[in-house]
């Protein structure tokens, strides 16, 4: 099994969706990746925290077995996100954004982490992906996520980036914003010239599409009956992978599609709580139950 490194937000959370609301709840992106790698391979964790983080949250990540050499824990208080999702969860409204301790956020990488083989560079500031890339010794593969504000405001280092990795995660709409590109396809097409040898664009509930220069596949998200709160879903499906690569230690065809199944389907778990508390009771046997559904929804004979 290889080392997966995951580097990104450890943050409170205060969400309202039509099914409920939680205050300070745990969140972050790094955490959702984190804990979704868990279910299939250890997992470090590179972020901070600020003095009211609580201690339960790090007993929780314990837990799970993830490695928190890589967590600062530093005066100030812990980056805080809010937000409200409307009765189509699809949109989503920030109320407020309090960067707290993560407006200074320096990643520095413990020696030990530094030769991770799998890497996760969840969404953080562009340049800040870079600093961690630049202390990696010799990565075997390393996946980029980003969001459309990165996009606006630091294109050119979101490039140095994406020329520097080999898998880039984004949504259809940041497809389309990177590329100029309407159609979904073509968009991910031209993210392809743009330096990673593997695409994968999320289509929310609907699932996702992962393409590289000499293959394409498609795959419908988990159909989820109880949607609680899709925070975090989009890093557990990120966390998913990367976790299932780490334990395959590779990624060859046939590993890339199983693990974007694994991905969905702790994904389509973490919808059915809110915060990470779907994930505090999730096992590997449901996972692999789940996955094999998901199997047999897609299987057809020509």
């Amino acid at each position: 099994m290889a080392e997966l490194l995951m580097v990104g937000s450890v943050a409170y959370d205060s969400v309202e969706t039509p099914h409920g609301k939680v205050t300070q709840a745990l969140g972050g992106a790094a955490s959702y990746a984190g804990v979704a790698a868990s279910f299939l391979a250890p997992a470090r964790i590179v972020g901070v925290v600020g003095e009211d983080f609580e201690q339960a949250h790090l007993d929780f990540f314990t837990s799970r077995g993830l490695d928190l050499a890589g967590l600062q824990r530093v005066p100030g208080q812990t980056f805080h996100w809010g937000g409200r999702y409307e009765q189509n969860m699809n949109v989503r409204t920030t109320l407020f954004t309090h960067l707290n301790v993560f407006e200074d956020f320096n990643p520095v990488l413990p020696e030990r982490y530094r030769s991770s083989d799998y890497v996760l560079l969840a969404n953080i500031h562009p340049a800040l992906q870079l600093q961690v890339l630049d202390q990696m010794t010799s990565p075997k593969f390393v996946a980029l996520d980003t969001m459309n504000l990165w996009i606006d405001i630091a294109r050119d280092t979101l490039g140095e980036v994406m020329r520097r990795v080999q898998m880039l995660l984004v949504n259809d709409e940041e497809a389309r914003q990177l590329t100029g590109l309407e159609d979904n396809l073509a968009a991910a097409e031209g993210l392809l010239e743009l330096g990673p040898e593997v695409v994968i664009v999320k289509k929310g509930e609907h699932g996702a599409m992962m393409l590289t220069r000499d293959w394409s596949f498609l795959l419908p998200g988990y159909p989820v009956t109880t949607v609680q709160d899709p925070t975090g879903c989009g890093d557990c499906f990120a966390g998913g992978l990367l976790g299932y690569l780490a334990a395959a230690d590779r990624t060859a065809e046939a590993t890339l599609r199983t693990a974007m199944a694994y991905g969905t389907t702790i994904a389509s778990f973490n919808v059915e709580a809110f915060s990470l508390d779907r994930l505090r009771t999730l096992d590997r046997a449901q996972i692999d139950q789940r996955c094999r559904a998901l199997r047999a929804l897609t299987a057809f004979e020509v």
